[in-house]
């Protein structure tokens, strides 16, 4: 005879209730994305949108998909998931914004130990948060229930994010030469990578550390670091419509020596001038902390730049006002130079 409490799935981990749940308060903060491309509604079986490329010669698609690492440890640590998201959607925007492709859409895939509907719904509300500064439509995603593989308060989230650019339009660094200028788009703070060395250094597996508030911020270690990843699509566009750009690098996991070098042809090279920008205070307290060598800290670490662009030295000046003008921060922080060292600090 079948035990039917035990053949249920809901015994066995999955609670399909608490998965409608989420969708329910979900809702509200995916349809704030939505624009006149988004077709059908939440739920669908498949996300359907409709781009305009009325004004696009030779559309090309463009699309990155990322997560966040373990920066996602610290919410957990902290209970606090609405702002997560913000670096789901800015991993993969800001990858495809370095091809000159403006986001058209993004979907989101969480995966954990069992559905808390309300933290889902933060999580969500915080990738919500994300399409809107990216400018892009939230039209699908999935949260898979995954007990026995992942405790029940534990989760992870990625993403996927599709743009369009038209062809003649493409960023592909092949027009940079020696002294174009580099010019950095400042960061939010640490962003997304590293915290792999930053849990290890601080000791952060419980949450004590987090709630230390470190002399120099006025803020608590775990604020600092939870801050989310700046979105530069709308800046980075704006830019775009105005000036000529001839390469974009993403200062991701790597720091500027993996990452600088990715939007120049070769036999070029990057010297970069670190008196040129603000460093924020939360690099050297790790450093310092860490004992980590410099060059470490920038082949690891955005410090202090998030974004990197390459302009003509004639047009570096109103670059920087127009991105400044668009709500970021931003330096000449170096030159482009004939050699193949890569990134030279100077």
């Amino acid at each position: 005879m079948k035990n039917s409490h035990s053949d249920s799935y809901k015994s066995a981990g999955v609670d399909v209730v608490a998965g409608y749940e989420s969708v329910r308060l979900m809702k509200d903060s995916v349809e704030r994305t939505y624009n006149k491309g988004v077709l059908g509604e939440l739920g669908g079986f498949g996300g359907m949108y409709q781009p305009d490329l009325s004004e696009i010669k030779e559309p090309v698609f463009v699309s990155g998909t990322d997560g966040i690492g373990t920066k996602i440890k610290l919410a957990m640590l902290l209970n606090k998931h609405d702002t997560i998201g913000i670096d789901a959607v800015a991993m993969c925007a800001n990858d495809i914004i370095c091809s000159g492709a403006k986001p058209l859409y993004f979907l989101d895939y969480i995966a954990c130990g069992a559905v808390n509907p309300d933290k889902i719904a933060a999580i969500v509300s915080g990738v919500a948060e994300g399409c809107v500064r990216a400018g892009c439509a939230l039209i699908g995603g999935e949260t898979a229930e995954h007990p026995g593989l992942m405790k029940a308060d534990e989760y992870d989230i990625a993403g996927f994010c599709t743009g369009v650019v038209d062809k003649s339009k493409i960023i592909d660094r092949s027009k940079v030469k020696e002294d174009d200028v580099i010019i950095g788009l400042a960061s939010s703070g640490v962003h997304s990578n590293g915290f792999s060395l930053i849990r290890k250094i601080f000791g952060i597996d419980k949450r004590k550390p987090l709630d230390e508030v470190i002399p120099g911020l006025n803020k608590t270690l775990g604020e600092e670091l939870l801050t989310p990843t700046e979105i530069y699509v709308k800046p980075l566009l704006e830019l775009i419509s105005k000036v000529k750009i001839k390469g974009i690098s993403h200062i991701t996991g790597g720091g500027f020596f993996e990452n600088i070098p990715r939007c120049f042809p070769a036999g070029l090279s990057a010297k970069i001038n670190k008196s040129a920008f603000d460093m924020p205070f939360i690099f050297r307290h790790i450093q310092e902390m860490g004992n980590i060598p410099e060059r470490d800290m920038f082949n690891t670490f955005n410090m202090g730049i998030g974004m990197v662009c390459v302009v003509s030295a004639k047009r570096a000046d109103s670059a920087v006002k127009i991105l400044e003008q668009a709500g970021v921060r931003a330096y000449c922080i170096g030159r482009v130079v004939e050699g193949d060292e890569g990134v030279v600090l100077i």
